[in-house]
C-alpha cells in the first residue's frame, strides 16, 4: 500500500539578483533537490524551485522562488510588513496576490482569488 504524500509549498518572492543566495540558504536547511526552472506568460512569471523530503516520508516540502521581473516590480514595491513569531515578514498585499494569481490562472489560483475577493466584502 502506497503512502499518501502531503506536499507543502512555500512561495517566496525574491529579487533576481538574490537567487543564488536564496538557493544557498535553502540548501543549508536541507532543500537540496533542485526543480526545473520554470517561466510562464512570456517570462513575466519566472520560478526557481528547491525541495526536500521531510524526515517523515509522507511529507514533501518545496520552496518556490518567484523572481521579481519588470512586470512584477509594482507588486514587489507595494509589499507590506507583517509580524510573525516575534519577527517581521515582508509580504505581498492582498491586491498583489490577486494580481499574481490572475496571471497564472490555475484551478487553485482561481479558487484562491474567489476566496480572497470574498474576504474583502
Amino acid at each position: 500500500m502506497a503512502l499518501a504524500r502531503t506536499t507543502i509549498d512555500i512561495d517566496l518572492m525574491i529579487l533576481s539578483e538574490s537567487t543564488e543566495a536564496a538557493i544557498a540558504i535553502a540548501e543549508d536547511l536541507g532543500y537540496t533537490i533542485r526543480g526545473m526552472d520554470l517561466s510562464f506568460k512570456d517570462a513575466r512569471l519566472r520560478f526557481r524551485r528547491v525541495s526536500q523530503v521531510d524526515r517523515r516520508p509522507e511529507i514533501f516540502c518545496r520552496w518556490i522562488f518567484l523572481l521579481v521581473t519588470p512586470e512584477l516590480r509594482e507588486i514587489w514595491d507595494s509589499r507590506t510588513n507583517a509580524e510573525w513569531e516575534g519577527g517581521n515578514l515582508s509580504v505581498v498585499t492582498r491586491e498583489g496576490l490577486i494580481r499574481l494569481k490572475r496571471w497564472r490562472k490555475s484551478g487553485q489560483d482561481l479558487a484562491d482569488i474567489e476566496a480572497l475577493e470574498g474576504e474583502q466584502r
